[in-house]
């Protein structure tokens, strides 16, 4: 089949912005219930609306509860797991007034925890169930007076009483999980300015009655990592350890890791949300785990220190549960859509459950990821991915190399992964090229990696970015005129800064970026109020290195086009980073474009949103390099457009 020359940009794709909402869930977590598999999916459609869905054992899908409900968790602000199934019975947060609830077979949702004091006052998270079922043990946030309390609470899951603190004290608490006999309480927990991928602590209480503290230990906390505390079948406690740069598998009371390397490799993740799981216990004292290094990501059994590994369907297995038999987890590939699978833990076959979209895009529209490594600053080489224009019907002009997307990720401390995702091919089969980096700072790679963006922040992730671009243009994937950078929250900000202080790149697009680094020191929430303590530098005795680093200090060194989306309820970022950039691009005449969504957090749920940002950025790009899209697209409001040079 002959190839249309057209410009990059351009290219007439089957990949909508329709396929990015229609018929789309999030997935967050799997549990195993007896015969039956529950799920949580996030639906744009229904507004973002996050809904618990059960299957039975013949295959019949359903929901937990109706409309008027949602399951989601505020703790932290960022929340995650705060679900738990046993016996039929659900137990969850719901959004609206985040107060726990419990729903019987065939029964309506009842509230069992008390009405707070003021809306939302009351949150709970990383619920635990006890053996009997009549305690529920949590991670409780409460919002008084202007502070923010955290502990860890039992709950009657009668609703019949109030709930009873057991441990208070420091900042976090977070991992709760339970021997099999529910006489034991492992749990982690952290101080200010730490952040949990810095220095943990996890302690066990012993319990009596399901309420009486009749014993506490520190089980380990030296300057460590420690993350996800499990008791295996035996009642033997392990635990995910940093210790020697890697986070490995360790068992109680033993030094070592317990994997016959130990293996330079994580067996960990960011605990950004609660919930993180790469290891479940097995019913015969093994487990089965998850880990990634450089290498990529792998799957197997750890018994007796060894690891048997094993070869699964999917590229990559996240948020893993199991009931001791039966194995499910959230699963990625660069060749398949998310799904939620059940993984044969003798063989590593996985059997497919639900699928985040159906596929209905033929392959040869679909990019197929490269991980790459490049060098960057100090002799050093950062990660990424790259993935090239694909698109079987269209080419570029003869000689000319594609623009190229910088994507920036999150956290800052957190990774990107190779996954099939519409939200990357949307640009791909339009003729961009697209980088998925991993600067330096981010997780995967080990301890040493993530500590580069100690103190560094906003050098070394905007080097490695850069750095990123400037490579696969030498190299002849990217046009070096046509470089282009987007990112939301703390890629945001790299975004803002790269658009500030560096002049590779032609235009950029920030979600709920950072523009102030102080004013996000200020004005945040209670989880990241201390984040940039170790990235930085103290606030506000740092105030001058703050400043240095902050784009907003820096807007006569502004001269690049940029779009800016924005939520107006965003408690982690604050509308006014956006607006303070917004008014400083106005101020100086710079070409941009400013949307803001009413309703939405820090990330955008709605179906509406995440469409007419795809489209808006679409169309701002044009403007900017100078090509017409194939799509009908409504149109953006540029502030001087007419600036524009093609």
């Amino acid at each position: 089949m002959t190839k249309s020359s057209a410009a990059f940009g351009s290219w007439a794709s089957p990949i909508s912005t329709q396929l990015l909402v229609t018929d789309v869930v999030r997935f967050d977590y799997a549990f195993v219930d007896g015969d039956d598999i529950y799920w949580c999916e996030g639906r744009p459609t229904e507004g973002g609306r996050s809904v618990i869905v059960k299957r039975t054992k013949d295959g019949v899908t359903s929901d937990v509860f109706g409309p008027d409900f949602a399951v989601r968790t505020l703790v932290h602000e960022y929340g995650g797991l705060c679900i738990v199934i046993q016996n039929g019975a659900v137990y969850f947060s719901n959004y609206a007034d985040q107060r726990l609830y419990r729903v019987l077979p065939g029964q309506a949702p009842e509230a069992i925890t008390p009405e707070p004091p003021s809306p939302r006052a009351w949150r709970y998270a990383d619920p635990r169930l006890s053996p009997d079922g009549t305690t529920l043990y949590c991670v409780r946030e409460r919002h008084e007076n202007g502070e923010v309390i955290n502990d860890v609470v039992a709950i009657p899951t009668s609703g019949k009483g109030e709930p009873i603190v057991l441990t208070s004290g420091c900042d976090f608490y977070s991992d709760l999980t339970l021997s099999p006999e529910g006489d034991r309480l492992a749990y982690v927990c952290w101080n200010h300015p730490n952040m949990p991928w810095d220095h943990t602590s996890l302690y066990e209480l012993t319990l009596k009655d399901g309420y009486e503290i009749v014993g506490q230990r520190l089980v380990t906390g030296d300057k460590e990592s420690v993350q996800q505390p499990r008791y295996s079948s035996f009642g033997h406690l392990f635990y995910v350890s940093d210790r020697r740069g890697w986070w490995n598998i360790y068992r109680d009371a033993e030094p070592e890791a317990i994997t016959q390397y130990p293996l330079d490799a994580e067996f960990g993740q960011p605990a950004w949300v609660f919930g993180t799981s790469t290891y479940q216990p097995l019913a015969d004292g093994s487990f089965f785990i998850t880990w990634s290094g450089v290498d990529g990501t792998k799957a197997g059994i750890l018994q007796d220190q060894y690891v048997r590994p094993l070869d699964c369907d999917y590229n990559g297995l996240f948020d893993i549960s199991s009931d001791g038999h039966r194995v499910v987890a959230t699963a990625i590939d660069p060749t398949k859509p998310m799904a939620i699978v059940e993984i044969d833990p003798e063989t590593g076959a996985t059997t497919v459950i639900k699928e985040s979209f159906h596929n209905s895009v033929d392959e040869t529209y679909l990019s197929v990821p490269e991980a790459i490594e490049f060098p960057t600053e100090n002799g050093l080489t950062a990660h990424a991915f790259y993935y090239p224009p694909t698109n079987p019907d269209f080419e570029g002009p003869e000689g000319e190399a594609p623009p190229l997307i910088v994507a920036t990720h999150g956290g800052p401390t957190g990774d990107t992964v190779a996954l099939l995702s519409y939200e990357i091919q949307y640009w791909t089969s339009r003729g961009f090229a697209y980088v998925d980096v991993n600067y330096g700072g981010s997780t995967g790679y080990g301890r040493e990696y993530r500590n580069r963006l100690q103190g560094q922040w906003g050098i070394v992730d905007l080097d490695d970015c850069t750095n990123a671009a400037t490579y696969l243009a030498a190299t002849g994937r990217a046009n070096p005129k046509a470089l282009l950078i987007h990112g939301g929250s703390a890629g945001g900000f790299t975004t803002f800064c790269a658009l500030t202080f560096r002049r590779d790149f032609a235009a950029g697009a920030s979600y709920f970026g950072v523009s102030d680094l102080g004013g996000l020191a200020a004005d945040t929430h209670k989880f990241e109020s201390r984040y940039l303590d170790s990235m930085v530098g103290p606030w506000p005795e740092a105030r001058a290195l703050y400043e240095a680093r902050s784009p907003i200090f820096h807007t006569d060194l502004l001269e690049t086009p940029m779009i800016i989306f924005q939520g107006l309820e965003d408690k982690v970022v604050p509308p006014q980073q956006a607006e303070l950039m917004v008014a400083a691009l106005t101020a100086k005449e710079i070409p941009h474009a400013y949307i803001a969504y009413e309703g939405e957090q820090h990330g955008f749920r709605k179906a509406e949103n995440i469409i007419r940002t795809a489209e808006a950025e679409l169309a701002f790009y044009g403007k900017v390099l100078g090509f017409t899209p194939a799509d009908e697209i409504a149109p953006v409001e540029i502030a001087f457009e007419e600036k524009l040079t093609k």
